[in-house]
């Protein structure tokens, strides 16, 4: 039973500072998956199991130990009733936790015959997390034993190391309770110590155990119901409960903490939290907050704003002072204008604005290409597509706090990069795409899974523009086709394609309710007139795909995302656009829903006849009075009253339809030109290439030049399809009611004709680089094994036979590799080079080891080179030899390795 947990994320850590009680001999190991009673795990029956908010028991069948366990704010609560033994311990594991992170230091120490410490510092998810603990016994242990890298220290009272664990005895005439109390803390023992003892002064378990629970009651009472199943009830409180349990605090109870510069900090007027999943957390439960946790929410944003203040930047993931930089984006923005835009102001907002232009103007993960070219290109940075989109929305966030606060050149540089979305734009297909070398990349298939998009295909980001959705809409041909394009994504039984993705759930068509970047797109029918349309969709995911089963979600909770979608979903509406202050109608699900707003007032949403199949939305009254729009605002819920809902069995397709009853979301100033793009067969070719440059507008005048050292290129109008024979760097932009593009760029390479390449061992389909030839095509990869230039071979060895088409001299040939051990890819442990000139007989040259060091960490590429005297050569044989497995120390330990080539090279 450990003392720290996350909720549901797609990465482990946590589960720190380990209790176990036990009976019989002593075991220190906790037994393993294949055999769990090799240590001192305990089978358990769900029967013999309660969870409720504020409390958990259970019985240890292997032990007949009665657990029961509670919590305050800092400090867990653990009962255990052993059975009659003279064999009775508690172990504890400063060793163990839910991965197989690696200890730093660890340290525990024997107070007294009732009471212990210590601390443990490790290396997992968060690089350096620091926690520390004191720990009090109801009884004193009659005996104790410590080990330290497995090894007992007789008669020490102390231990310190990267593996720790103890036992402490006790003696049990009968049926005997033991409790158990623990404070923690991230900044020492002493403020472990003192919230133990202020939050849990007594031996008290039920007192506790009682408090906690009100404490829970109160929160989930924000919130009342009617109406509905059983079931229904018990997914939506459930629901909500899920949204309440991040982020977390992280302050004693005498304001201290420990800061992302690592160091000690004391916080003045407010809480400091961690655990900040905000790829996933602005969509909703953010938003949700603005609602019922307002108070909180400031609190978040001030964490937020300390966390810039001491690393220099707004956290992207967060957890435990580390910023894990999982994900991407930086939607701390969106979780700030929101609260801002909702009047949650007890934050400097100059500051905030400071803090969030600060994050959009680094240069990692591809922010310093995307100021420069108006997008993130494939080749330069993995997640391409996602991240642009990503950004534009972002930065569309910074525009509006601009706004807000009179910053008018902020204001129109941000709401200009709002726009770099439609530099990705594909007009012919209808989809936003990955692009490179000026082009957009063939073939496209928009249900493959692929390195230019974060855990999704291109169906699944195709309706990620919630800053412009009208100019999306009109992108798309209008209404109609917008609508269109909606049922296909919703429809389509196309399979996905591409690399695996665990996170891609709960399909419904291409649209995949189990992971985030979905979750608003069933909400969008209502901006071309079709809120019926989303009725129809958001019912259906609410009965499809949560339920009171184990696999009641369709995808991983991410920190209460998965279950804020469904609590909101629940009243009727949904943050479509978190930043305006508009939520967008949807469909009740209960006969009367009741919000306690911290301001004393009550929001009241009736649905008096919804039911499983009254589901459309025939009229609404705010308070009273017709409301006839298909969304509402945030002011009508902090003011209070009564949301009336009525409810029909048939769409009402009149309700919603017109268009001054639709949301709107437009930008409609400082507007930008889109950048042309260049369409050829290839980058690479032999024959004469020809070369077109287009854009997304039929009005805009485009223009060309070949690449100079000019710093004015001198441009020309492109009037007619350009025919390349020899290799050529190009230039265009693209002009549109006076305003002018970025200028793109493409290098077009003429190859020697005839080269061809054979390979013996096939790489990954994840990782082509283009096929067979990419091998000789001159195209190389960075330090980014995303970006689609490398070739990927998983668990094989490297085994190709190039021939060049003639003979050339060549005095050196080479290859080069890239390792990522964070990603399973290594050096190949050596290259081998054979040479021909006839393609029959080879001369084998000497083997070339590896040097790099396989634990180093980044991106590392290496050129694998041997020269030759100078001497005619066609045919190269390379082998290059995998490791096959990722060694022990790796976290992929046992797991086939990849090596990763981009280019076979002669000079």
């Amino acid at each position: 039973f450990s003392h720290t947990h996350l909720s549901g994320t797609g990465v482990g850590d946590y589960g720190d500072i380990r209790f176990m009680p036990t009976v019989g001999e002593v075991q220190t190991m906790p037994g393993t998956a294949q055999h769990p009673d090799s240590g001192y795990a305990s089978t358990f029956l769900h029967d013999m199991e309660m969870a409720k908010a504020g409390y958990y028991a259970v019985h240890l069948q292997d032990y007949d130990i009665y657990v029961g366990l509670t919590a305050t704010e800092r400090a867990g609560f653990h009962k255990y009733l052993f059975p009659k033994t003279d064999q009775a311990h508690i172990i504890v594991d400063l060793k163990e936790s839910v991965t197989s992170e690696t200890i730093i230091s660890s340290e525990l120490k024997i107070e007294s015959d009732r009471a212990i410490s210590g601390f443990r510092r490790t290396d997992g998810w968060a690089k350096d997390q620091f926690l520390y603990f004191y720990a009090e016994f109801s009884e004193p242990f009659t005996s104790y034993g410590i080990l330290e890298n497995n090894i007992e220290k007789a008669g020490a009272n102390s231990a310190k190391g990267k593996n720790i664990k103890a036992w402490f005895n006790f003696s049990t005439d009968s049926r005997t309770l033991i409790f158990a109390k623990v404070g923690i803390s991230a900044v020492d023992v002493k403020g472990a110590k003192n919230n133990l003892l202020t939050e849990i002064p007594s031996w008290n378990f039920d007192s506790v155990k009682l408090v906690a629970e009100k404490k829970w009651t109160d929160q989930i009472e924000k919130m009342k119901v009617e109406g509905g199943t059983d079931e229904q009830k018990e997914v939506f409180y459930t629901a909500l409960y899920h949204t309440m349990l991040a982020p977390n605090l992280y302050k004693d109870v005498d304001g201290r903490y420990r800061g992302h510069d690592l160091k000690k900090h004391t916080a003045k007027n407010f809480n400091m939290y961690t655990v900040f999943s905000l790829w996933d957390t602005f969509r909703a439960l953010h938003p949700l907050f603005s609602i019922i946790e307002r108070e909180r929410t400031k609190d978040f944003i001030l964490s937020m704003l300390d966390m810039y203040k001491h690393q220099g930047l707004l956290p992207v993931w967060e957890l435990a002072a580390n910023e894990t930089n999982c994900m991407i984006g930086y939607h701390a923005v969106p979780v700030i204008v929101d609260a801002y835009v909702k009047g949650i102001r007890d934050f400097d907002a100059g500051e905030a604005l400071r803090a969030m232009q600060f994050s959009a103007n680094a240069d990692q993960f591809g922010l310093k290409v995307y100021r420069e070219k108006g997008y993130i290109p494939a080749d330069l940075e993995g997640e391409s597509v996602s991240r642009t989109l990503e950004y534009a929305y972002d930065d569309w966030c910074i525009a509006e706090m601009a706004k807000l606060l009179d910053q008018k050149e902020v204001y129109s540089e941000f709401t200009q990069r709002a726009q770099y979305y439609k530099n990705i734009y594909d007009k012919e297909t209808g989809f936003f795409r990955g692009k490179t070398n000026g082009c957009f990349i063939e073939p496209f298939n928009p249900a493959e899974v692929n390195f230019m998009l974060t855990e999704a295909n291109t169906w699944q980001y195709n309706f990620f523009v919630p800053q412009d959705i009208n100019t999306h809409i009109d992108l798309l041909g209008g209404d109609e086709a917008y609508d269109k394009k909606l049922d296909a994504l919703f429809t389509s039984e196309g399979m996905l394609t591409g690399r695996h993705q665990s996170d891609i759930t709960g399909l419904i068509g291409q649209y995949a309710h189990g992971n985030e970047p979905s979750h608003h797109m069933a909400y969008l029918y209502n901006y071309v007139g079709k809120p019926w349309k989303t009725q129809k969709l958001v019912r259906r995911i609410m009965d499809e795909l949560y339920s009171t089963k184990p696999d009641g979600l369709s995808g991983n909770e991410d920190c209460g995302q998965m279950s804020a979608w469904y609590v909101m979903s629940a009243l009727g509406f949904y943050p479509v656009t978190p930043g305006s202050d508009k939520y967008v109608i949807g469909t009740p699900l209960f006969n009367s829903m009741t919000i306690e707003l911290e301001n004393g007032k009550t929001f009241e949403i009736s649905a008096k006849e919804v039911s499983k199949n009254n589901i459309y939305v025939h009229a609404i009254n705010y308070n009273g009075e017709p409301w006839t729009k298909s969304y509402i605002t945030h002011d009508m819920i902090m003011k209070g009253g009564l949301l009336e809902f009525t409810m029909g069995k048939e769409p009402k397709k009149s309700w919603g339809l017109v268009p001054d009853n639709r949301p709107f979301q437009k930008i409609t100033e400082h507007l930008i030109t889109p950048v042309p793009y260049f369409k050829a067969a290839s980058k690479t070719f032999t024959d004469p290439l020809e070369v077109e440059i287009k854009h997304i507008s039929e009005d805009a005048e485009l223009f060309w030049a070949y690449q100079s050292n000019s710093a004015t290129p001198d441009l020309k109008e492109y009037n007619q399809i350009l025919n390349l024979n020899e290799t050529a760097a190009l230039l265009a932009s693209a002009t549109l009611d006076g305003e002018k593009s970025f200028l793109e760029e493409a290098e077009f390479v003429k190859i020697p004709p005839s080269r061809s390449v054979k390979i013996t061992n096939p790489y990954s389909l994840q990782y082509t680089a283009g096929g067979d030839i990419a091998l000789v095509n001159t195209l190389r990869g960075g330090t980014d094994f995303k970006t689609g230039n490398w070739q990927g071979y998983w668990g094989v060895d490297l085994e190709a036979t190039i021939d060049l088409g003639e003979e050339q001299y060549a005095k050196m040939i080479g290859a080069s590799f890239l390792q990522d051990q964070n990603s399973w890819i290594f050096m190949p442990d050596w290259v081998q080079f054979e040479i021909s000139s006839d393609g029959v007989n080879f001369e084998k040259l000497k083997l070339i080891e590896n040097n790099v060091d396989e634990k180093a960490d980044g991106g590392i590429i290496k050129e694998f080179e041997i020269k030759l005297s100078k001497q005619k050569i066609r045919f190269i044989k390379i082998y290059a030899k995998n490791k096959a497995f990722c060694p022990e120390w790796h976290k992929g330990a046992g797991e086939p390795a990849w090596i990763f080539v981009d280019e076979v090279w002669i000079k």
